[in-house]
């Protein structure tokens, strides 16, 4: 059926299979250009790991879906509909509204500043003077972890975006991996001494935290979280299996060293 192949002869049928053979091979080949294109142009743009990251939410249980105005009691038993992501959440603004301005206090002699924003996988943004915003670990992300002995992180001039992976700490041996908090570029990165690790740029010029924890909403979350983990650890544990004399250990799995860190850290940190 092609030329060069013995029985071809350049009759009307042959020449009909070739025209069709070529128009295949063509849509073929323009099919996998634009898939390349795509995939390139989603890789650049972000989107890919948002699209990651809304699959990975899709596995996780209801409870580690929540909405955050679930949380504080606003809107009890609602999932999240948008992947935690409140900047493109209509009800976000209705349910902002009614949330009661003051706070229960942080439990557990935790550490959050008022000043920063909190993603719910436990790490933090905090806004800078040159218009930079610097990013780390919460406190109770530091405890999961315990002594922390590396920290893998992005490279200047390298971008991270909302809810894809941002670092990696490692301590005994065990890797824990944490998600970005907001969209930006690195322009600078710190270490374990250091109260923050990676320093961005944002991408836009007025960057949107809207799906951040911030103010009298971040107390009634880290309640939740301290029952959650208090679950994960033991369904029948009681307080001061993880707390002594009312403060959380600093090193939780040095104090428990028996309980399965790794998927409580997975869980706790909704690892990318």
């Amino acid at each position: 059926m092609f030329p060069g192949v013995d029985g071809f002869h350049w009759s009307p049928a042959h020449i009909t299979f070739l025209t069709v053979f070529g128009i295949v091979l063509m849509a073929i080949g323009t099919t996998m250009l634009i898939v390349l294109w795509r995939t390139l142009r989603d890789v650049r743009s972000g989107r890919g790991a948002r699209i990651r990251w809304t699959e990975d939410f899709e596995d996780l249980p209801v409870n580690e879906r929540l909405c955050r105005h679930a949380l504080s009691g606003t809107a009890p038993g609602r999932v999240c509909p948008r992947a935690l992501d409140c900047r493109e959440c209509a009800e976000h603004p209705v349910y902002a509204a009614r949330e009661i301005s003051a706070s229960a206090g942080i439990p557990c002699g935790l550490d959050y500043p008022a000043q920063r924003y909190y993603h719910r996988g436990h790490t933090w943004v905090e806004p800078l003077e040159d218009g930079c915003f610097a990013i780390g670990m919460d406190d109770l992300a530091q405890r999961i972890a315990g002594p922390i002995d590396q920290v893998r992180l992005p490279a200047p001039g390298e971008t991270l975006h909302a809810n894809g992976a941002a670092f990696t700490v490692s301590s005994r041996g065990r890797r824990l991996r944490l998600r970005a908090p907001m969209d930006g570029r690195v322009v600078a990165t710190g270490g374990a001494d250091q109260p923050w690790l990676v320093k961005v740029k944002p991408l836009e010029a007025s960057p949107r935290l809207t799906h951040l924890l911030h103010g009298a909403e971040v107390s009634a979350w880290v309640r939740t979280e301290l029952e959650r983990l208090q679950v994960l650890v033991s369904p029948d544990a009681t307080g001061p299996v993880l707390a002594d004399g009312g403060m959380l250990h600093r090193d939780l799995p040095g104090a428990m060293p028996s309980a399965p860190w790794d998927e409580i850290a997975g869980a706790m940190l909704l690892e990318p």
